[in-house]
């Protein structure tokens, strides 16, 4: 669609800003009612990838607990998504970070990256709850993801103006992708919606269409990328691949980066294989590092387990698995979340450091603030790290 570009008179002027021109927004054609061709190839690896991603949600390892290995593979998950926009934390920054008090200071990249993760869990909880998924909650999507960062002020807010992907920050002169009008995003919006109610596709066939208008559609002023990698859960939940867990795509499509992106580029230029292969790639990836990431949560578990000198009902059997989807620690955490006195408290993370799960700080700056002490499971977090690296360095199949 060519649109006329009007400049922004309060801007300097330059003949690369001044003056008026054209441009092509692209407008995609609706999807609620596609129904894609696949090569056979194509067809193959996707029912492979929805199997693939089944059976991690059926087979986890129970001994580690479902809770904490479902909540590490979700923080995995948010993690990838906002790496892949360049947003970068350690997995120690970012778990003391998660604890903090109110008044404890928090940097930018934690906000973002933690308000990542509210926003798969709100997510995870929206497919759970609702029987239709309606423009108004891909919209709230957004709200959750950016209410606590730094630009709070456009959560769940569907932009006013055109926006655009690369080239200049005043107009879309030279822009890599110019998104649909504003005049567009309200139909298209519905559109989307009404696709992800659909329950006659392969989810990972499902997941990408979405995820690739999604983007294209870019209904946000900031926060899109992330935002259309949580609702990729939303298939996935909703097409009955995953219920009980999540299975951290973002951290296969971290992988390739410049594959996925030029897979966005071919499917606004009418071809959604190649982010469909994407998607199919990204699952198998995930899978194998999520059951790699089982198999070291559960070792953990049972070597700590095989060292812990403690009664049967003492405090720190309850604590212990909590470590490992909450490997950074306060006496007031276990406080508040066992409903145990400061005493007891204080008393299991003794133990608990004693059977080598949990490290103290080497410096404590007065017993009275014992309470705000930060105690860490190192090796879960080592873990972790683990599994991000994997991420990154998953070779390309096919």
């Amino acid at each position: 669609m060519t649109r006329r570009w009007t400049p922004d008179p309060s801007l300097p002027a330059s003949p690369g800003l001044s003056l008026p021109f054209d441009y092509e927004a692209y407008v995609p054609d609706e999807i609620a009612d596609i129904d894609p061709v696949l090569p056979a190839s194509a067809s193959r690896a996707l029912q492979e990838a929805d199997e693939a991603v089944r059976e991690l949600n059926d087979d986890l390892p129970s001994v580690t607990g479902l809770e904490a290995l479902a909540r590490q593979l979700l923080r995995q998950e948010s993690v990838a998504s906002s790496r892949i926009e360049g947003l970068v934390m350690s997995h120690r920054r970012l778990a003391r970070a998660a604890i903090a008090e109110d008044d404890q200071r928090r940097d930018a990249n934690a906000e973002s990256i933690l308000g990542n993760i509210a926003a798969m869990e709100h997510t995870i909880r929206v497919t759970a709850a609702l029987h239709e998924l309606t423009p108004a909650a891909i919209v709230d999507v957004h709200r959750v993801l950016m209410r606590d960062t730094r630009d709070a002020h456009i959560a769940g807010v569907v932009r006013t103006s055109q926006n655009w992907i690369g080239g200049s920050n005043y107009s879309p002169r030279g822009a890599a992708f110019v998104p649909p009008p504003v005049s567009e995003v309200e139909r298209l919006l519905a559109d989307l919606a009404a696709f992800l109610n659909r329950r006659d596709l392969s989810p990972t066939l499902q997941a990408a269409i979405a995820h690739a208008q999604f983007e294209t559609i870019h209904p946000f002023n900031d926060g899109n990328g992330r935002a259309g990698r949580a609702l990729v859960h939303v298939m996935l939940r909703s097409g009955g691949a995953t219920t009980r867990t999540t299975v951290p795509v973002s951290a296969g499509l971290l992988s390739d980066t410049d594959g996925y992106y030029d897979a966005l580029t071919a499917y606004r230029g009418g071809d959604p294989n190649p982010i469909i292969e994407e998607f199919s790639r990204a699952a198998f990836a995930a899978v194998e590092n999520g059951r790699q990431l089982a198999t070291d949560l559960r070792a953990l578990h049972d070597g700590w387990a095989s060292k812990l000198r403690a009664r049967k009902d003492a405090v720190a059997w309850r604590v212990l698995p909590f470590l490992l989807r909450q490997p950074s620690v306060t006496s007031k955490l276990v406080q508040e979340t066992f409903g145990v006195t400061q005493p007891a408290a204080d008393n299991a993370l003794r133990q608990l450091q004693e059977a080598g799960a949990l490290v103290r700080p080497k410096t404590v700056q007065g017993e009275g603030q014992k309470r705000n002490v930060i105690w860490q499971a190192t090796e879960v977090l080592d873990a972790l790290d683990r599994f991000a690296v994997r991420a990154r360095r998953a070779p390309r199949t096919g």
